[in-house]
């Protein structure tokens, strides 16, 4: 009969992922954080919300990061889409509250 490999190895990756998967959560929410502040700083200084070419930045960072380190573009811009579109969602909600 032959030995069943042992999950250990498999238990010891699965946590380390899970170890990077919250350290991205933390960092997404940072960033989330960060886009609070920027848009308090709109909202008091009459900034409009959107910002297409800081948009733009964004998405070249990431586009040259993934080119870089063998991840696919594609997936990255599609990703950031995601986060900028919660980020706007959040600064939408900032800017329009009453101070």
């Amino acid at each position: 009969m032959l030995d069943s490999p042992s999950d250990d190895g498999l238990e010891i990756l699965r946590a380390k992922l899970d170890s990077i998967d919250m350290r991205f959560l933390e960092e997404l929410r940072a960033r989330i954080d960060t886009c609070v502040e920027i848009a308090h700083y709109k909202r008091e200084n009459d900034v409009g919300m959107m910002q297409p070419h800081r948009i733009r930045i964004v998405q070249e960072r990431a586009a040259r990061f993934g080119d870089e380190h063998g991840i696919s573009q594609d997936f990255l811009r599609r990703l950031y889409d995601l986060i900028i579109e919660e980020t706007c969602r959040v600064e939408d909600v900032v800017i329009g509250a009453a101070p």
